[in-house]
Order: C-alpha cells, then sequence, then structure tokens
C-alpha cells in the first residue's frame, strides 16, 4: 500500500533565498544570486544582477551589471546607469512625480536612465502594448524564436506565444468542452485562446502557470479521458507520459515534477489501496484532556491561468455555495457532526459571485510524533467523469472508481463561446459536495481511513438567469461498516425468530386445550399466524429497541471513536424492523381487542328470598303468597363497576404521553441526544449548527423514555397508588363478595375465569345498620373466610371446564335468548323482556348450582397449578369427566381486561409513536396522534364491551352507564 502524506508548506514559510513551487507545493532553493520575488512563487536576481534566461521558478540566471552600470532595468533583463541613486530592489529611483525612463521611443534601451514626467519611453524588442501610449518588451518567446516581434510562418502563434514549428511538440487540441448532461460540445474562448499555448510551454520549458492551467483546462472537461482524443485532458496525459524522465514530486508516483496533480491512476483496485489500506495518521477522541475533534482541511487554491492564489482553511466555508453564519461553517468540521446544507441559489448571483473559476487541490493537515505539519491528500470521486465516453465513478464498487484530485466549485468561463468578455452559454456548478470520514473497523483510538470528497456537478444552459436557479447542496457524513452489526442483528433476529416459533407452538397448544378442540384445522393454523404476529413483533420491538439504544450509549457516552452511526441509508433495514414491529403488533392488538369482545360473562347472584309476599294474581281476582323478590340493582351496580374497569391501564396514558414529550421537547431536551453528533449535552444554543436527525438515534431516545416512564409509572401504581390509594381491581373482587355476587367468565371455550364473591353472611341486600355489623363481624374473624374452599381466602380462580359443562351452558344460553315460533307471536317488546328475564333466572340457577356440587355429571375440582403450567401458560391435564378450578394467587382474570395486557398496550403505544414520528420527524405530532389512537380505541372498548357485557350477562343495556 502506498502512502499519500506530503509535508505542508506555504510561500511565507521558504524564506528569502526558496520560493514556493506550486507544482510540488513545497519550497526550491533559488539558484546563485538570486531571492524570493514578491509572490514568492518564482526567483529573480539580486539587487545589481540582471537576468540572462528564465523560464519560471528557479529556472533563472543572472549575471553582475559593470560598476559604471550599477542599475538594472524594471524588467530586469539590461543594466543601467542611474543618475539619482538606487531603490533597494536594485532599479533606479526618480524623485515624486517623474517616470522612470529607461528607453527611447523606439525601444532602445539608453545609457544612462532618464527621470521625465509621465512620458513612457520602451527599448528595443519591444511593441506597442495594448492601450498604444507605450512600448514593451517582446514576449520572450518571440525573441527566441524569431529574433524579433514578429512571429511570421513557419512558427506557431498561439496564446501570444511563439513556437517554432519542429517535431515533438505535442498534438494540435481540441478546444472543445463537453457539457454531457445537455448533450452539447462547445467550441470554448478560453480554450481556444490558452489550450495549444500552455501546452507548448509546459511540454517545451516546464512553465509552472502553464502546466497549471493545461491541469485546470482538463478539470474544466471533468477529467474525462478519451484514447481517440486531444482535448485538454488528452493533452495533459500526454506530456504526463512523455515526461516521466523528470522524476515525481514526494516520492508520489502520480505527481510529475512541474505537472499538477490530477489523477491516481486507472489500474483495476487502486481506489480501494488509496481509500482503505492506509489509515490516516492521527486519532480523535470526544471527550477527556486529549479531546480532538477538529477536522483541519485545507487547500491549495488556484486560478485558471494557474497561478497558485493561497492556502486556504475549509472552515471559512469556501466549499459552500449556501450563506450561513460563521459558526454553523465551521461546525462542519468537527469531527462526529454529520453536516448538511442544501439551499436553491439564483444562476444570476452565481455569474456575479463566481465569475472566475477558482481550482482546489483539498489535504487533510495533521501533526506527526515531532510536530512537524504535514499533508493528507484528499482523493476526489468525480461523479460526472468520463473515461472513453462512458460514465465511471458509478455505484459503490470502489474497485471501479477512477479518483481524481482537483476540483472547483463553478465554471463559468468554459462555457463562453465567442468572447470572453460576454456572459457564458453554460455554466458547470458543483451541486452536491459529501465529504466522507469512514472510520477503520475495530478500532478503538478513533483512527479513520482517507477521507474521500464526492463531487456532482449540474450542467446549467443560461436562456434568463434571473429566473434560473439550481439546488446545491454539502454535507460531511461519518461512516463504518456495518456489516458486523447487520450480521449480529441478522442472528438475533433469526435466534429470537426461531424461539418465537417454538414459543407461539405452546400457545397455539394451549390454545386447542383450552378450546377442547383436539384436531388440527384451517382455525388452528390461523390462530397459530396470529400467535406468532405476537411474538414476532416483540422480537423486532427487542432487538430495535436494543440496537437504537446500543448506539444512543455507545455513540454519545464514548471517549475513544470507536463506533459512528449508520448513515441514512444504512438506516433504512432498522426503519423496516420498526415498521415490521409495528404491524404485527397492530395485528395482535386487534386480535386481542376482538377476543375482549367475544367473551362469555355472567354475574351469579347469590342471594335468595327473604320471607314472602301477598300478589294479586291476574285475570283470577285472588290474592297468593309469593317469594319475595331479590333486588336486581347489586348485579347492576357489579355489571357497572365490571363495564368501568374493563379500560383501566397500570399505568396514565395521558401522563405517559406528556411526560415523554416533556422530557425530550418541553424543558428537559433530551431530543437533542438524538442528533448526529457527538455532543451528549441536553441544551443547545440557538445560533449553534443544528446536526441532522438520526432515525436510530429518535427510536432509542423515544423508546428508551417510553419504557423508563412506563416502568416507573408501574413500581408507583403497584407499590404506593393501588396500596394506599385506589386498586380497581382488588376492590371489585371485594366488591363483589359484599354484593353476594360471582363472575362466570369464559375467554376461551373450555377456559375462562371465576370470581367467587358469595357473602359469608349469607345475604347482602339488608340496611345500612345489618351491613355494617356484618363488615365489623368479618373484620373481627367472627365469621367463615371468603374462598370457595372452607377455612381458605381464595376467591379468584383459573377454570378449565369439561365439554359437558360447556355444553351444557350453551343450551341454556342458546335456547333461552333464541327467538322460537312464529314471529308474529314474537314481535312485542313483552315477549322479549319475559324471555331475557328466564334467561337470566334459568343461567343464574345453574351456575349457582354448578358451585355448589349439585351437578355430579358436572362436578368440578379445585387443585393448585404446576410451577411449569404457570411459566407455559397453559394445562397439562385435560377436564375430560370434571372440570378444574385453579386457585389463583394474582387476579389472572384481568387477561380479558387492559390491565392484563398493559405490555402489549405499551409495545403497540411505542411503535405507533415512534412509527408516527420516523415518518414526520416531530415528537409533537407523534405524542397527539398517539393519544388520539389511545382515546379511540378505549372508546371502541367500551363501547362494544358494554353492548358484549348485556348481551352474555342478559342485563339490560339501558342500566349500563
Amino acid at each position: 500500500a502506498r502512502g499519500f502524506s506530503v509535508p505542508l508548506q506555504r510561500p511565507a514559510d521558504c524564506g528569502a533565498d526558496r520560493y514556493f513551487d506550486s507544482s510540488r507545493l513545497a519550497c526550491a532553493p533559488c539558484g546563485a544570486h538570486q531571492r524570493q520575488s514578491a509572490g514568492g512563487s518564482s526567483c529573480v536576481c539580486e539587487p545589481g544582477y540582471r537576468m540572462v534566461s528564465s523560464n519560471g521558478g528557479f529556472s533563472v540566471t543572472c549575471e553582475k551589471c559593470p560598476e559604471n552600470m550599477s542599475g538594472v532595468t524594471q524588467d530586469g533583463w539590461n543594466c543601467i546607469t542611474c543618475p539619482k541613486g538606487l531603490t533597494s530592489k536594485g532599479n533606479c529611483k526618480c524623485l515624486y512625480n517623474e517616470i522612470l525612463v529607461e528607453r527611447s521611443i523606439d525601444g532602445v534601451l539608453l545609457n544612462e536612465a532618464l527621470c521625465v514626467h509621465c512620458n513612457g519611453s520602451e527599448q528595443s524588442f519591444s511593441a506597442s502594448d495594448a492601450s498604444g501610449n507605450r512600448c514593451v518588451r517582446c514576449e520572450k518567446t518571440f525573441i527566441q524564436v524569431s529574433k524579433s516581434c514578429d512571429c511570421s510562418s513557419p512558427n506557431i502563434l498561439t496564446g501570444g506565444l511563439c513556437f517554432l514549428a519542429h517535431e515533438g511538440l505535442p498534438p494540435k487540441g481540441v478546444a472543445a468542452v463537453r457539457f454531457a448532461q445537455l448533450g452539447i460540445t462547445l467550441t470554448s474562448a478560453w480554450f481556444l485562446k490558452n489550450l495549444q499555448s500552455s501546452a507548448f510551454a509546459c511540454w517545451l520549458y516546464s512553465n509552472l502557470t502553464a502546466c497549471q492551467a493545461l491541469g485546470n483546462m482538463c478539470v474544466m472537461n471533468m477529467n474525462s479521458l478519451s484514447s481517440s482524443r486531444t482535448d485538454a485532458c488528452g493533452l495533459f496525459q500526454y506530456i504526463f507520459v512523455s515526461t516521466a524522465r523528470v522524476g515525481v514530486t514526494h516520492s508520489i508516483p502520480y505527481w510529475r515534477h512541474n505537472l499538477p496533480w490530477l489523477y491516481y491512476g486507472d489500474q483495476p483496485g487502486l481506489a480501494s489501496q488509496v481509500l482503505e489500506k492506509n489509515n490516516f495518521p492521527t486519532s480523535f477522541t470526544f471527550k477527556g484532556t486529549d479531546k480532538d475533534v477538529k477536522l483541519k482541511f485545507i487547500a491549495a487554491s488556484f486560478d485558471a491561468a494557474g497561478n497558485f492564489l493561497k492556502w486556504q482553511s475549509l472552515e471559512g466555508g469556501i466549499l459552500q455555495l449556501c450563506p450561513d453564519t460563521q459558526t454553523k461553517l465551521n461546525a462542519a468540521y468537527v469531527f462526529g457532526t454529520t453536516y448538511q446544507q442544501s439551499c436553491k441559489i439564483s444562476v444570476s448571483k452565481i455569474l456575479l459571485d463566481f465569475a472566475n473559476p477558482v481550482f482546489y487541490d483539498l489535504f487533510l493537515e495533521y501533526n506527526d510524533g515531532n510536530g512537524q505539519q504535514h499533508l493528507w491528500a484528499v482523493p476526489v470521486l468525480n461523479l460526472n467523469l468520463q473515461y472513453n465516453e462512458k460514465l465511471v465513478n458509478q455505484g459503490s464498487n470502489m474497485n471501479n472508481w477512477l479518483l481524481t484530485r482537483r476540483f472547483f466549485l463553478v465554471d463559468a468561463l468554459s462555457g463562453k463561446e465567442n468572447d470572453l468578455e460576454k456572459p457564458p452559454s453554460v455554466v458547470r456548478i458543483a451541486s452536491k459536495i459529501t465529504i466522507s470520514i469512514r472510520l477503520v473497523s475495530h478500532t478503538q483510538r478513533g483512527t479513520i481511513y482517507p477521507p474521500l470528497i464526492t463531487v456532482a456537478y449540474t450542467d446549467v444552459l443560461i436562456q434568463n438567469p434571473e429566473t434560473q436557479s439550481v439546488m446545491v447542496s454539502f454535507a460531511v457524513s461519518y461512516e463504518m461498516n456495518q456489516s458486523e452489526a447487520q450480521i449480529q442483528t441478522d442472528i438475533a433476529l433469526g435466534v429470537l425468530g426461531g424461539l418465537a416459533v417454538l414459543w407461539s407452538l405452546l400457545k397455539t397448544a394451549g390454545w386447542k386445550r383450552r378450546t377442547g378442540s383436539s384436531i388440527i384445522d384451517l382455525q388452528t393454523v390461523f390462530r397459530f399466524l396470529l400467535f406468532y404476529a405476537g411474538d414476532l413483533a416483540n422480537v423486532f420491538f427487542i432487538v430495535t429497541v436494543g440496537t437504537g439504544i446500543y448506539w444512543l450509549v455507545f455513540f454519545k457516552a464514548q471517549q475513544f471513536v470507536s463506533v459512528l452511526l449508520p448513515l441514512p441509508s444504512q438506516e433504512e433495514d432498522f426503519v423496516t424492523y420498526v415498521a415490521c414491529a409495528f404491524s404485527l403488533k397492530a395485528l395482535q392488538f386487534l386480535h386481542l381487542l376482538v377476543s375482549q369482545l367475544a367473551i362469555d360473562i355472567f354475574f351469579i347472584d347469590w342471594e335468595r328470598p327473604k320471607g314472602k309476599v301477598l300478589k294479586a294474581v291476574e285475570g283470577e281476582g285472588v290474592i297468593k303468597s309469593a317469594a319475595a323478590p331479590v333486588s336486581i340493582w347489586r348485579t347492576y351496580f357489579i355489571a357497572n363497576e365490571w363495564n368501568e374497569i374493563q379500560t383501566v391501564r397500570k399505568i396514565n396514558p395521558l401522563f405517559q404521553v406528556l411526560a415523554v414529550l416533556f422530557f425530550l421537547e418541553v424543558v428537559v431536551g433530551f431530543s437533542n441526544l438524538a442528533l448526529m453528533d457527538a455532543s451528549s449535552s441536553l441544551t443547545r444554543s440557538s445560533e449553534s449548527y443544528v446536526a441532522p436527525w438520526s432515525r436510530i438515534l429518535r427510536f432509542g431516545v423515544s423508546a428508551a423514555l417510553w419504557v423508563a416512564i412506563a416502568i416507573l409509572q408501574v413500581i408507583f401504581f403497584a407499590v404506593i397508588y393501588e396500596r394506599f390509594v385506589e386498586d380497581k381491581i382488588s376492590q371489585f373482587v371485594d366488591l363483589c363478595c359484599v354484593s353476594n355476587i360471582s363472575v362466570f367468565l369464559l375467554s376461551h371455550n373450555c377456559f375462562g375465569y371465576y370470581i367467587h364473591g358469595r357473602s359469608v353472611h349469607g345475604h347482602a341486600d339488608t340496611n345500612m345498620e345489618e351491613m355494617n355489623m356484618n363488615l365489623k363481624r368479618e373484620a373481627e374473624n367472627l365469621c367463615s373466610q371468603r374462598g370457595l374452599l372452607p377455612n381458605t381466602d381464595g376467591q379468584t380462580f383459573q377454570i378449565s371446564i369439561s365439554r359437558k359443562m360447556r355444553l351444557h351452558y350453551d343450551w341454556i344460553h342458546e335456547t333461552l335468548t333464541r327467538k322460537r315460533g312464529p314471529a308474529r307471536l314474537l314481535d312485542s317488546s313483552a315477549n322479549t323482556f319475559e324471555q331475557s328475564t328466564r334467561a337470566y333466572n334459568a343461567m343464574n340457577k345453574f351456575l349457582s348450582s354448578f358451585i355448589d356440587h349439585v351437578h355430579k355429571e358436572t362436578d368440578y375440582i379445585v387443585k393448585d397449578k404446576l410451577l411449569l403450567e404457570r411459566i407455559l401458560g397453559m394445562e397439562f391435564m385435560e377436564p375430560i369427566e370434571k372440570s378444574i378450578f385453579y386457585n389463583d394467587e394474582g387476579h389472572s382474570f384481568s387477561d380479558v381486561l387492559y390491565y392484563g395486557n398493559e405490555t402489549t398496550l405499551l409495545i403497540f403505544d411505542i411503535l405507533f409513536f415512534s412509527v408516527v414520528d420516523l415518518a414526520s420527524q416531530s415528537f409533537v405530532l407523534a405524542a397527539i396522534l398517539t393519544y388520539l389512537q389511545q382515546e379511540i380505541f378505549r372508546f371502541i372498548r367500551n363501547t362494544l364491551g358494554q353492548k358484549n357485557l348485556a348481551s352474555k350477562t342478559l342485563v339490560d343495556q339501558r342500566f349500563l352507564i
């Protein structure tokens, strides 16, 4: 693997006896009797010495002037006598408002300089300048080729330079620029003027600015290479290949001496070597005393003519076309802070602000172990590059990429067709720039691979600049190899999904036992799929919550960088998992809702008549004695209490939603933890840059808060509220006992629950004094215990009834509630009322006698469940001859209520909240919609549950309020 590290040197670092070689981006020594020029990019003769030859840079030859002509002309080529002394640079000095004249009007050099007022005079080998008011020396190539200022045939005049026509020159260049997006090729005025001259000067004289200008024209042509074309890139490649003898710069084989570094080479697999074989030789830390989170990007900038401008730090926002505050611009180069910026800019503003293109060679600055500053070259992935007329750099396979070095932001120069003074016909804009930083796998010290800058250009055909606009974006992204995390996620899903299959099979077997069915039919398969949907939803929920919390903790809390967040494109699988979890959990929730709305329930009234009353017999005119009626109000009262606890939960849903929203958005600001930066602060100033949201972190933060607040609520209600304030479930059981009413529930065909509410006092329909006396006797243990069995307190049971018992139950319920006979005889409301009354009395008599062991063919036994039966939630013993009542240590009858399914409801709420938030990126909207869906489903559960209660208990619905 090759290294691509170079030392950082600036023109100011070179000193007086060295110049800044813009080709090598390094200092080089000047020759004898020479010093650095004013610009620092070439050498000039010392005072008292004249130039004999100069090809730019260090290719300067100096000769000492004679004693009687100690001055040097302004152009540095001749010696002259200075009557009024010398300047510090060795030139002749004149008084204020005098013009130094070194040549006569025809260009002949004077022996002694003159100081005249504003009269220019020139020397031989001179020609009129553009204004025509003074003579200047001819360009040196004219003098070298023709010994005059005329470049006549067969010499070649191009770009203001004169060249000898001889073999060995580069081929004639094509001054064409291809705009592939628009499908047009233009003859560029800039290329027409400078392409051939830059190629010849670079080839013959290794002129630094000419070579740089040629490279810039190749970059303006999108670095596109063709084996059959001699455009700017073709000429650059011709010179690159033909100058192998001159050596390379900084031991980098793609950086030829005197030439700009444009390409990394086209060898297969080279891109992966450049990007992955060498680690960037420094590390990054988020916290601690060694905190280092600054990405010190620095760019060498050049103008279109090839002149080196300056070194520029990217912190000034030089690559961001969108306007922004300095604080936010600088945030783009804080390690670990994902930066995104996009805006729409008018073409007229682009033409105004970027009339002249600037070209950048990007580096990342670092210090070695000795404190020496070095630069690491940042490769460029140009998405518009064409190789042999085919687009390359497309797709994710980096082995096929062709990396480059130099790029620009706006090119409004190459699109000028006829006149450089006129507006361009086409402008090329870097519409999308992304700097990608990738973490080295399994690193514990914040080591990264070399950054990569990806540039996509948009070609705009100029029609009406005032109305035309283009969308531009700039981003800094951080990524790491997520394949291992994906494999671990897949393994977790596979293992837990397999366990979910086994658990669902056990649930199906338990359901088969409870329904009393012994065959596997289509309904069994359907039930298995429903059970599996719920269990698989739990698997997806566990994996996604674990993943979200993992990234939240390990990314935000790490000191040395070891993990980076997945990119938005890498979050798609995670979002899919969340969507699957929500869909499956919604299916389970609807199944739960339908099941609870179809339970069989009946209230057994143990109250017996007290005495007899006289009653007139209608139609007979006689009075007979009859049993005193038993009040129905106790049954109505219990039915209303049951109706109220149908949607009671272990938490307060409204408080849950408000608390989550409070911690996320209102005051605490936990939502700031979901930003794609390394900061773990909960507060952000309004002026600071706000990084994009991470969907994984948003889910992790919100789910963690939901779970944490729900656990705290459950603990509070179980330990404090239900013990010291109100426990509606336990109170309902006590109320049944006080009211002398038992509850018989069947959630399945042969399985259900029984609440024994038979009063130990024999009756409950009494006055206040006797009721208080009964409660006092019970408190003082002066009466028997409330349990179903003698000397026990067990009032709640899980019941597994025999098929005989179920058939008898169904027969009574169906025969007494079904309308029989001709419709004309059953239309009256009186008939319906009497039928319901008979049905209620018959069912009450049958169930009370069943509990009292009256019917030997439908008898039952009471026993404890085995530990494994409790764990698996199923019964091993089948009730063939007798039904089985299992002692219930808790209140398992709440399984047919919201109360006993809090986990399912909570997970559904979390997933609903998360799905809305992931779709809208708004915690507030997610909280509002979550509360609305809770209320809607609660209303549905109450309304339809009330109808089912009235239907199954034979209680008039008009009394359920």
